[in-house]
């Protein structure tokens, strides 16, 4: 393989993950101890819950493209205190943005009706033009106590509908998509509008887990899952947001990306034609 191929397809996985953004392994409590591709080999590991009280009903949407860390990090911070289903349209092998090669745990038609938290994480976004998908978001988004979303998910939230008239953040690259959509896009590691709640890019997804995480079950229950996560950034370098990154390496990520840095746009706005479909529209 040359070395034009590889940019060449760095550059397509790039955009079905940070660049579209519109972006686990096998992670919900109900998984069967065996499965059609063979016998799960399960973790000797089992923690107790953090707390004694019910455990809030919260399902994370998996597809194929997903973005790993979008849905792994706040997985990582609820999964001790809730009842987390990674929902699919099925139950088949999935592959990530990433490469690893993950499934669902319960399918849209077992999911729960009535939950605590919608959760949507960014990746490929192709999946914000998928009727089967948006209707299974705005049918549970409907009666969630939460509707919230890390990266690009708010983007896969606002084709469904959902987002009309909330602030709401996202990737810095798809955040000012959101205003296709009829959302407020606020530059922001987490925007919590009324029960609204949606982490920035990949990373935020900790943080807005924590967030979340006090809002359901106060802030004790948090802050033990950040101690418990070892959770206190330091990163190695002041690179984090275009601000901070300068131009210089701006500069390298828009060469890296090429024209597909280009075509969110127009795809948010193609897919804003049918948000009615799913949820109406606001007056």
């Amino acid at each position: 393989m040359n070395n034009e191929t590889q940019t060449d397809m760095g550059r397509r996985r790039f955009v079905g993950t940070a660049a579209a953004l519109a972006g686990v392994a096998m992670v919900g409590q109900s998984a069967s101890a065996s499965t059609s591709q063979g016998k799960l080999q399960e973790s000797k590991i089992k923690l107790p819950p953090m707390h004694k009280g019910k455990k809030p009903e919260v399902a994370m949407l998996l597809y194929p493209g997903v973005t790993l860390l979008d849905l792994v990090g706040p997985q990582a911070v609820l999964s001790p205190s809730c009842n987390v289903h990674v929902v699919w349209k099925n139950t088949d092998l999935v592959e990530t943005d990433s490469g690893l090669i993950t499934k669902a745990s319960s399918t849209f038609e077992e999911c729960p009706r009535d939950l605590d938290v919608l959760f949507v994480p960014g990746g490929e976004f192709s999946v914000m033009m998928d009727a089967e998908v948006l209707e299974f978001l705005a049918d549970r988004g409907s009666r969630a106590r939460y509707v919230t979303s890390v990266c690009g998910g708010s983007i896969v939230l606002g084709a469904a509908g959902l987002l009309q008239g909330y602030e709401a953040t996202s990737h810095w690259m798809a955040r000012e998509a959101l205003s296709v959509f009829g959302a407020t896009p606020v530059a922001a590691r987490v925007v919590r509008d009324r029960n609204r709640i949606s982490g920035g890019g990949v990373t935020a997804g900790i943080d807005f887990g924590l967030v979340l995480l006090a809002e359901l079950l106060g802030e004790d229950v948090a802050k033990l899952s950040q101690l418990a996560l070892e959770y206190d950034p330091a990163p190695p370098f002041n690179a984090g947001t275009p601000e901070k990154a300068g131009p210089e390496i701006m500069s390298k990520m828009q060469e890296w990306l090429g024209p597909a840095g280009d075509m969110l746009m127009p795809m948010c706005a193609e897919a804003a034609k049918d948000m009615g479909k799913y949820t109406p529209l606001v007056n």
